[in-house]
């Protein structure tokens, strides 16, 4: 394609890049590997997760006794729960697991290996550019392997065993149902089936290919000696469908299962794994990101002295660099068409009663959990979210009337399952939150046609909501009625976490109505309604307040920080068009402070977004430098605790409002860089209007701008002090002088 150059260019960005001496362009592969010395002992924070959306895994590594604990999305316990079909127990708590129920563990694969003890030259690894899994170590001079990969083309799970020397496995392999199902040895393959009390129906199937040696069946186990390899194909799945007119349950899964089974054991396993790969890093590769390089002797110890040694103060720009390449790994993973959303631990839960259910939360964790998806180029892993919850709108809508009577639109409550079933506090605000990631997947992609068919009748119907609830005070300003802001203080009117909430559905909605050139007498309705809502108040020791009543203690540390909203992921407040709020909303960030409550997982990530978005980059850095030193499991899954994935992904998103920002009506460059990261790069960030953006900077200063579109469009671009407008031509890339800034 042709490359279009703008004014006085006197250098090519490879000849920028190359001239601050950054590494290629190419992520180097070594600092995409997680790796150990020893195997995973517990699942908290130990093993290394592999998934394809639909099915994941955690794999231990262990030489003696291998263990893969795997799940499929949708295995959940639990029903409808439709609120108010027990008037007074909406809030208790025995009620709610009843009816919420809980995200299960599906099983086990346990492969245990004869003569194996006492290996030496040990070495786990996860390769996140590969999504690929390896064990190796010596025994006796032979060099073991294991392989292990989920597919997302094939829907399996496979695994390799390979030594150097032939017949040198022998032992057993058993499938264990995490709920007590029979497990069932017919030829070369294991089966357990069963059903839930809910009656959902489940299956998984371990299939056994192996080179050499013999493999015989007993008591629902597989006993293998002298092969020369082996190859296991696991798959699993539940009789759910995401469909309220069928009761949300399909047919037995038993015929998929086999199916997925029988088509991966019939073809060649390297086969698979090219294929499995390619599918990955056609996500994956999108974007890199350089910030510095990692001196040698600390880029040679294993991953978890890594995260040791930086969170006692080691430099390690490369650390930050898999951190943030790991938040879209795990998304990638866990989140893929035709799948559910990532919930609180993803495919990766090992309980039957997890904390929090395991739920999708709703008044930050799962909104958060996909706040990366947008800007670091992995638009498709957004479209579950917008499936369940489309799926889910007629339940919400029911719950909502026998709750709150005959009211247009709906909204729903803080704890979510995948039947459409809510409970613990009313989220008032919750389904607008949800509204502005219909609205944000256009922003960035500019698909009219999903607008106009997904996104636009979910934000009208959470608006018809709001336009019949909003209470007027006596002054004419407009306020959401007994209100909440989570998880801190009493319900009343006026919170800001609401006010704020509702300011931004409106505005998108705005904005959508004039995208499709549709419902203009709607539009000018929300927009009489918009500027009357109550903004934001700056309080007596100059914080924003997180209510209208003016009494934010100045000693809270509590980790929510539910009034900052509209710093972000909201766009009310910035410190171009409203300096005053944004000063405001420093004064309340940094009163909360970073001990005690303050210390979570995702609090960390969202403080990095909202320094971020107000310009202090060294902060939000400090905030990447919190999360490692205080919620980095040696696994590099953020812990809340239990390990929780909100953080993992969060921190993704907070890294890219720091290179890039576009919530403002331009592309901001640079917007806060810490000092810590003086050169670098970064290729394939997105922003809004359809946008890609390649960067580099040297010595803290801009070195080289790129930018692509497939619509091609006018964009206003900003670093510094200075802003310049150009023209994208569609499909062609724009390279643009970096010294007129």
């Amino acid at each position: 394609m042709r490359v279009l150059v703008v004014v006085m260019l006197v250098i090519c960005v490879c000849g920028v890049v190359d001239a601050g001496n950054l590494k290629a362009r190419a992520t180097d592969a070594a600092d995409m590997k997680l790796w150990y010395e020893q195997p995973a002992k517990h699942w908290q924070g130990q093993p290394l997760p592999l998934g394809n959306g639909r099915m994941g895994c955690m794999i231990f590594g262990g030489v003696e006794k291998e263990r893969i604990q795997f799940n499929v999305d949708s295995l959940w316990t639990g029903d409808e729960n439709l609120v108010g079909k027990k008037p007074g127990v909406s809030h208790n708590v025995s009620y709610l697991a009843e009816g919420m129920g809980f995200y299960q563990n599906f099983g086990n694969v346990y492969i245990s290996l004869d003569g194996h003890g006492g290996a030496a030259r040990y070495r786990r690894q996860l390769d996140l550019s590969r999504a690929v899994h390896t064990v190796s170590y010596t025994k006796e001079g032979v060099r073991f392997t294991r392989e292990t990969f989920c597919s997302y083309p094939a829907k399996v799970i496979m695994m390799r065993l390979e030594a150097n020397a032939p017949g040198r496995y022998s032992g057993t392999i058993a499938l264990e149902d995490a709920h007590e199902a029979q497990t069932v040895a017919r030829g070369a393959r294991l089966t357990a089936k069963g059903a839930l009390e809910n009656g959902l129906e489940y299956e998984s199937q371990l299939h056994v290919v192996n080179d050499g040696g013999k493999v015989t069946s007993k008591d629902g186990t597989f006993t293998f000696k002298s092969c020369n390899a082996l190859i296991l194909v696991l798959a699993a799945d539940t009789s759910y469908v995401m469909d309220h007119t069928k009761g949300w349950m399909g047919e037995h899964p038993h015929k998929r299962v086999a199916a997925r089974i029988d088509a991966a054991s019939a073809k060649n396993y390297g086969e698979l794994l090219k294929n499995h790969v390619a599918d990955h890093q056609s996500l994956f590769n999108r974007l890199e990101l350089d910030v510095g390089e990692t001196g040698p002797a600390q880029a040679a110890l294993p991953t978890d002295k890594r995260i040791k040694a930086r969170g006692n103060g080691v430099n390690d720009p490369d650390l930050t660099e898999m951190l943030f390449q790991y938040g879209r790994y795990l998304l990638i993973a866990s989140s893929r068409p035709g799948a559910l959303p990532a919930n609180l631990q993803g495919v990766w839960n090992d309980s039957n009663r997890p904390a929090w259910h395991c739920d999708y939360h709703s008044n930050i964790n799962v909104q958060m959990n996909y706040w990366l998806a947008e800007p670091a180029n992995l638009p498709e892993c957004h479209i579950p979210l917008f499936d369940l919850w489309t799926a889910t709108v007629p339940l919400w809508r029911k719950a909502t009337h026998m709750h709150f009577g005959d009211v247009p639109g709906f909204t729903f409550q803080t704890v979510n399952n995948i039947f459409g079933g809510c409970g613990w506090r009313w989220n008032l605000p919750g389904s607008a939150w949800h509204a502005q990631h219909f609205w944000e997947h256009y922003a960035f992609t500019q698909d009219k046609k999903y607008l106009r068919e997904t996104a636009y009748p979910f934000m009208k119907q959470v608006c018809h909501f709001w336009v019949d609830r909003l209470k007027e005070l006596p002054d004419g300003g407009l306020v959401v009625p007994k209100g909440w802001s989570p998880e801190h203080g009493p319900r009343e009117d006026g919170v800001s976490y609401d006010q704020q909430i509702i300011w931004d559905l409106f505005q998108n909605t705005i904005e959508a109505t004039k995208a499709l050139g549709v419902d203009s007498a709607f539009r000018d309705r929300i927009s009489e309604l918009h500027k009357r809502l109550v903004g934001p108040r700056i309080g007596k020791w100059g914080q924003l307040q997180e209510w209208m009543e003016d009494r934010d203690n100045p000693k809270d540390n509590h980790r929510h920080t539910s009034h900052l909203f509209a710093i972000y992921p909201g766009r009310q407040i910035s410190p171009a068009r409203t300096p005053e709020f944004a000063q405001a909303a420093a004064v309340s960030l940094r009163a909360r402070g970073e001990t005690g409550d303050a210390r979570r997982s995702w609090t960390w990530p969202w403080r990095c977004a909202i320094w971020a978005r107000l310009g202090d980059g060294d902060t939000a850095r400090h905030m990447i430098d919190g999360l490692i030193k205080y919620n980095l499991l040696p696994n590099m899954i953020a812990t809340h605790p239990p390990m929780q994935l909100d953080g993992s992904f969060g921190i993704t998103a907070g890294i890219c409002e720091m290179l890039v920002q576009s919530h403002a009506g331009r592309i901001d460059l640079l917007p806060a860089l810490p000092a810590a990261w003086p050169s670098g790069k970064v290729t394939g960030m997105c922003a809004r209007g359809g946008f890609e953006v390649d960067i580099a900077w040297d010595k803290g200063k801009l070195t080289s701008v790129r930018l692509r579109s497939k619509a091609g469009g006018k964009v206003t671009l900003h670093c510094g002090d200075k802003t310049r407008e150009v023209v994208v031509p569609a499909d062609e890339d724009l390279v643009v002088n970096p010294d007129v800034f």
